[in-house]
């Protein structure tokens, strides 16, 4: 965490918070319960001026959403208690994670809810007049021009690791605070392991299983990978905040992954390099589904542009002995390929977004090449779609039948159970059977057809077909 020190004037405001908290107490008034360093701790509530108080610049709820606008995050980092920064958290506050040019819509429910019947939750307060928690509400009190806002106060010996704590156990309290954005969650979880405590203990913290953290640190630790492979020369780079729309995707991109990577390693970085490319250019997760081990090379390859095409590697071959000038392919040269796609398409999106100050010229180039890279791909993923429908024809009817053997099976125990309980209906049961009779003289006259020469199996069909 960054540690940013106290906010202008925080003696007097602590001045002034010591004073309502001395009429609270002298009044027995309401209190808020919190974890407090592994203990519960109850606060005393007090109204404190809006105008005296001031956002948490190191908050999660924005985190991954700071580097949008890089000048105002210097303004941050250089002053984070001033104006054009606290402007900044207010107005990122309000902004939907995943696109930051709406409004968020949790955010306007919140703020309505506040106009209407005014503020139920107290917020948490650092004795200096940092928001610890309600950040969110007091961006709202202000734009319904309320003046005040309900806050327990935290003990005089708050330090930074305290205010991140209590943030953290607040929010994952199952009540009606608004989450965190799913990158803002990322991060904090990579905090706390971060700080050395193990996987178990956070887990049972965030409320989830010990494999859903262990996905969750897999997914951020290929977004930061993605992040410095799209690096430039010039510093430009892609943003955490550019993949919070993708949880869906990359959540069943692990799940493949891990699968795969138990059995073939290979073909498990092929699904991940091709399916992240797609993810890149926007595609929807069942497209993303299309992308198997070997969609690079039976569906990309041979279709690439030359502007999507990079160098192979040198000396990527084994000579053959006896044979001069000839080699084999190394092992994982088709992983290369599909990475080194990937990467191309990395930095072009960096570039396209122009978060950096690129010239025009050089966005237009990038955005040329996720173009075509968007219509090679519709390309490739058209002719695997059709073939995933081929393949699902062609599995389709040998399932049927073997679900209907599943239900032959079971109901030859449910007859034998049914007689020695005398509970068979018989009338019923021979008009199920001639129903199953014609069905299966349908499909022998089909298999009759189809078939010069049966086999064993479809023999057995014609000729079950003709006993009467």
């Amino acid at each position: 965490m960054s540690d940013f020190g106290l906010p202008p004037k925080g003696q007097q405001i602590r001045g002034v918070i010591q004073a309502r908290l001395t009429q609270a107490m002298s009044e027995q008034g309401a209190k808020v319960t919190i974890d407090w360093r592994g203990d519960m701790r109850h606060l005393y509530v007090i109204s404190m001026p809006l105008s005296l108080l001031f956002f948490n610049p190191d908050t999660h709820r924005i985190r991954a959403q700071r580097m949008l606008d890089p000048e105002r995050n210097n303004a941050i980092e250089d002053d984070p208690w001033g104006e054009e920064a606290q402007s900044y958290l207010r107005d990122l506050l309000r902004q939907r994670p995943a696109n930051p040019d709406q409004i968020d819509p949790d955010y306007i429910a919140l703020r309505d809810e506040l106009d209407s019947a005014g503020q139920r939750e107290p917020g948490i307060v650092s004795p200096y007049g940092v928001l610890v928690d309600g950040n969110t509400r007091a961006a709202a009190l202000y734009d319904i021009g309320e003046q005040n806002i309900r806050v327990g106060v935290l003990p005089d010996d708050t330090s930074r690791q305290d205010i991140n704590n209590v943030e953290l156990s607040l929010q994952l309290r199952k009540d009606r605070r608004r989450d965190y954005s799913y990158i803002n969650r990322l991060i904090a979880i990579d905090e706390e392991l971060g700080r050395g405590r193990s996987e178990s203990d956070v887990a049972k913290d965030f409320n989830i299983k010990l494999a859903t953290l262990q996905r969750d640190r897999w997914v951020y630790g290929q977004i930061l990978d993605a992040i410095d492979r799209s690096a430039t020369g010039q510093g430009t780079a892609l943003r955490l905040i550019d993949f919070e729309q993708h949880q869906e995707k990359l959540r069943e991109l692990h799940r493949d992954y891990a699968s795969l990577m138990a059995t073939d390693p290979d073909a498990a970085k092929r699904v991940l390099q091709s399916r992240l490319a797609m993810l890149l250019l926007d595609y929807p997760k069942t497209s993303l589904r299309l992308a198997e081990h070997d969609f690079h090379s039976r569906y990309l390859a041979d279709r690439l542009p030359d502007s999507l095409k990079t160098s192979p590697t040198e000396g990527s071959g084994q000579s053959v002995p006896g044979i001069p000038g000839t080699s084999l392919p190394r092992v994982g040269e088709d992983v290369e390929a599909t990475e080194a796609l990937t990467s191309l398409l990395l930095r072009s999106k960096a570039i396209s977004i122009g978060a950096n100050g690129e010239s025009s010229n050089e966005i237009q180039a990038a955005t040329a090449i996720m173009r075509t890279a968007r219509e090679t791909f519709d390309k490739a993923v058209k002719l695997a779609g059709q073939n995933a429908e081929l393949v699902k024809r062609q599995t389709a009817v040998p399932e049927r039948l073997t679900d209907a053997a599943d239900y032959v099976v079971q109901c030859a125990n449910e007859f034998a159970e049914a007689r020695a309980k005398r509970a068979l209906d018989d009338e019923a049961f021979d008009d199920a059977l001639i129903v199953l009779r014609d069905s299966l003289r349908g499909l022998a006259r089909h298999a009759s057809r189809a078939y010069g020469a049966p086999s064993e199996g479809v023999e057995w069909l014609l000729e079950a077909a003709r006993l009467q």
